[in-house]
């Protein structure tokens, strides 16, 4: 009876408060708190009452240890107070508490004893005790187990969902552990309430844009939270500052949504799936990292897509590659430029230098040898720099002997070898002819046997005409195996010049022979020109 009494007694105040249980501490030598309720749920925003009922001893006898004299102390009450932190012995008041500030009132009656507290968070859920303190000695006595209370919101719950082009079909349902069976409800969207549907659920075409809520009946200023599909989702780089290859750099992923969203993550040039969750980590990131990434917020209501985030990875240039133009073989006086290039971030720098040489040769990818000579040849090399670092690659340059100068040695051949031929035989005509004597009763003899044989055309195949050339200074006569083909001119003061005809006999080889064994020439015509004035 007593304890049904009590739960009668329950306050309730401004919002549903659900008693779960009832418990009476007895008192212990007449001292001794009694709670009507050892736990409390309540709704955030609601107020709440906590009660109690104290006891303690009327009047106490005590002893003097000297005269053993005994005298009794009437009970007076001194302090009352609500605690939550600290000890029994050393408490802190709910009054001078800041959290509480403004919302916490004590009522007592007699021995009854109330706290209420108005407009309740979530982090007003403690346990809460009561002491009082009197004028007797050691007269101070703290309720235990005290009072739980727990503080709730209104909860939406997504029954069901259903994704379509324009938004998303689902069922509502809202729910707390606090409320009594079958309270009237009422949904809002936005903020206001426009949704007349009064049970706990409801069945709802949701856009993205939309925000659900739910409240009790008459106490719409306590609504739920909103539940809503994933806003515009955002992507955040930690370190923020320059990522240089080789460290950890992780991408974070968030979006406002409820319930809470999950998260997906792309690269934007394949959009393949990476992992799953807010965070994407690099534990030593590469070169082949960079990029733009993204992620998908979803949750039951709805999908959003973030924007695209670049991930430029800073690194030192690679192993440079190097090339020469024209690729086939280098002649001389020919231009010839070398190619240096590297992948780095940021891009590269370029220097040439040749080996065995301090000073650079140039600055630049491109190196342009203009006219290159032999002494051009040799170890060229280039170094690639950024500010993460350097490489440098080698390049062996040969130049050959020019065309041209093998051309202008081909023709000066081509020019002398007929010259000094055709010297060497006139040498040769000239000694034969020292050392053979003129005879001059010989000579019509041999004019007749070099004379053309009209009746043997194959011996005159050899008939020749030449020119020979007179000096002016010729003093001593010259000796030529001719024949004359026309009368000389004779010009004064100028050089001479004749026309012969030149006919070499190729005889029979009875004539050969016979002309060796006389030693005599079958076809030679000796003649004396002398230079005419």
């Amino acid at each position: 009876m007593r304890g049904a009494a009590m739960r009668l007694n329950t306050a309730v105040r401004g919002f549903v408060v659900v008693v779960l249980s009832v418990s009476v501490v007895q008192s212990q030598d007449g001292w001794g708190v009694t709670y009507t309720s050892t736990q409390i749920c309540a709704v955030k925003g609601s107020t709440v009452e906590i009660k109690c009922r104290y006891t303690y001893p009327y009047r106490i006898q005590y002893q003097t240890y000297q005269s053993y004299q005994m005298y009794h102390v009437t009970t007076e009450v001194q302090d009352k107070l609500w605690f939550t932190k600290g000890t029994s012995h050393n408490p802190v008041d709910l009054k001078s508490d800041s959290d509480y500030t403004g919302r916490v009132e004590y009522r007592f009656n007699q021995k009854d004893c109330t706290l209420r507290i108005t407009e309740l968070r979530q982090s007003d859920s403690a346990v809460y005790k009561f002491r009082f303190i009197t004028n007797q000695q050691g007269g101070s006595y703290t309720g235990s187990p005290g009072v739980t209370l727990t503080v709730t919101d209104l909860q939406v719950q997504v029954i069901t969902s259903q994704h379509q082009q324009d938004g998303t079909q689902v069922q509502l349902k809202c729910h707390s552990s606090c409320l009594p069976d079958r309270p009237s409800y009422v949904w809002m969207k936005n903020g206001q309430v426009n949704l007349r549907e009064r049970s706990s659920t409801l069945l709802y075409f949701l856009f993205p844009e939309d925000n659900i809520s739910c409240a009790l009946k008459g106490h719409e200023e306590f609504p739920s939270p909103s539940v809503y599909a994933p806003k515009l989702p955002s992507v955040s780089v930690s370190p923020s500052a320059e990522i240089v290859e080789g460290i950890s750099v992780t991408l974070t992923c968030s979006s406002d949504a409820n319930p809470a969203a999950s998260y997906t993550w792309y690269k934007e040039d394949d959009h393949k799936h990476l992992s799953e969750g807010s965070q994407l980590v690099f534990s030593s990131i590469q070169s082949s990292d960079s990029g733009q990434y993204y992620c998908r917020a979803e949750n039951k209501l709805g999908m959003k897509r973030s924007g695209s985030k670049l991930t430029d990875v800073t690194y030192a240039p690679k192993l440079p590659s190097v090339s020469v133009s024209p690729s086939v073989e280098i002649v001389e006086g020919s231009s010839v430029t070398l190619t240096c290039s590297s992948d780095a971030n940021p891009a590269a720098n370029y220097t040439w230098y040749k080996e065995d040489e301090d000073s650079p040769k140039t600055s630049g990818q491109n190196f342009t040898i203009s006219n290159i000579r032999p002494e051009h040849s040799g170890s060229y090399y280039c170094v690639a720099h950024n500010n993460r670092g350097t490489h440098n690659s080698t390049l062996q340059l040969t130049v050959v002997a020019g065309a041209g100068t093998l051309e202008a040695a081909g023709v000066t051949a081509a020019v002398l070898l007929p010259v000094i031929f055709f010297s060497v035989f006139l040498w040769i005509q000239k000694k034969r002819m020292s050392k053979e004597p003129v005879k001059s009763e010989d000579r019509a003899n041999n004019r007749e046997q070099c004379l053309p044989d009209q009746r043997q055309p194959e011996e005159q195949d050899d008939l020749q005409y030449t020119s020979i050339h007179f000096s002016n200074n010729q003093a001593d006569p010259l000796y030529s195996n001719i024949r004359a083909a026309q009368p000389h001119r004779h010009m004064q003061e100028q050089d001479v010049t004749e026309y012969t005809a030149v006919r070499f006999n190729r005889g029979s080889a009875a004539k050969r022979d016979r002309s060796q064994e006389t030693g005599e020439s079958s076809c030679a015509l000796y003649s004396t020109v002398n230079k005419t004035r």
